[in-house]
């Protein structure tokens, strides 16, 4: 976090930005949470339920008077993220439930419009049924990911104006909420040695794509079509793709050192059906180092690739200091 004086850092506009984002997270959670606690009053005389929630809010701030000579743009950002994790564990029946809701966006001087940093929904459930004293389970694996907000991507035209060839920039929206948004459903195998470490794989697993049509539309100017004529690899003219194939999911947390923890999960996904050897990779490492029951200091890493979206690794990376709060 830095500080160097400015009377007009631009804290109000991004405040108020993120009181609509947060309400919007907290309206998803309250919707889903009370269904899962009605059930769990319902039979709380017959199972063994356990529940945690963090929430935690990164805050960064650079900002520079008119004097100062060293260079830098001031700028103003913030992060919102929300964890539920529901566990189920009685008669060798397990099952975790995660449910993850973030968003970040930042201020930077002398730009109009808030710039979006973060964005995900995701929601990872995987049941068990123990097979006799081993560490391992028959499982079934559901997962559903999207985003909250529209995301924007710059696009450059030219265009003529009184016979002078001008190029004109301009931001074209290329995602919103629910396009895309990822479903992940199937029968496998889960090795559980506690809850800070286990692996699921699910051999015969179904991913359904859903986006919205404006975007695959050929006749649409708002399509975001490739070169193959798809879009997140649906085709021109459809609103959803269907693959089959292999999924892998693992999760490791790791102290390093008191009040420092590493946790790392991981996705893999090979589609049967087209290009197998083209595996999907969903790789996230979250370094938290805890000053007090309040302020950690938090470093994200996420490696994306798919190449549906992008033939390429899509990396982002954060690093703040932030305010944490836990429910058990």
């Amino acid at each position: 976090m830095t500080f160097i004086y400015s009377t007009k850092a631009p804290f109000g506009r991004l405040l108020r930005f993120f009181n609509f984002k947060t309400g919007l997270i907290f309206l998803l959670l309250n919707s889903i949470v009370p269904s899962i606690w009605g059930q769990e009053t319902q039979e709380k005389a017959e199972t063994v339920w356990t529940e945690s929630a963090v929430s935690t809010f990164l805050f960064n701030q650079a900002a520079f008077n008119k004097e100062w000579q060293g260079g830098g743009i001031s700028n103003v950002s913030g992060n919102v993220n929300l964890t539920y994790n529901l566990n189920y564990n009685k008669n060798g029946v397990n099952w975790d439930t995660k449910i993850t809701a973030e968003y970040g966006a930042a201020k930077i001087q002398a730009q109009d419009n808030l710039q979006k940093t973060n964005d995900r929904v995701e929601v990872i459930s995987v049941v068990g049924k123990k097979i006799k004293n081993s560490k391992w389970y028959y499982s079934g694996l559901f997962n559903f990911r999207t985003q909250f907000d529209s995301g924007y991507e710059a696009s450059e035209r030219t265009e003529i104006i009184n016979g002078v060839s001008v190029k004109i920039s301009s931001d074209v929206r290329n995602s919103k909420f629910f396009s895309p948004a990822n479903f992940l459903l199937g029968p496998g195998l889960l090795w559980k040695k506690e809850e800070d470490l286990k692996l699921n794989i699910a051999p015969s697993t179904g991913r359904l794509i859903v986006v919205a049509s404006q975007f695959t539309n050929p006749d649409d100017p708002r399509n975001r079509l490739d070169k193959n004529g798809e879009y997140f690899g649906v085709a021109s003219g459809e609103t959803t793709r269907f693959e089959l194939g292999m999924a892998l999911n693992g999760y490791a947390k790791i102290e390093l050192l008191p009040n420092v923890e590493l946790e790392n999960i991981l996705g893999l996904y090979s589609n049967y059906l087209e290009k197998p050897k083209n595996v999907d990779i969903d790789y996230t490492a979250n370094l938290s180092m805890r000053v007090n029951n309040l302020i950690t200091t938090n470093v994200a890493f996420q490696a994306i690739y798919d190449d549906n979206a992008v033939q390429g690794f899509q990396i982002r990376q954060a690093l703040g200091i932030g305010v944490t709060y836990k429910l058990k």
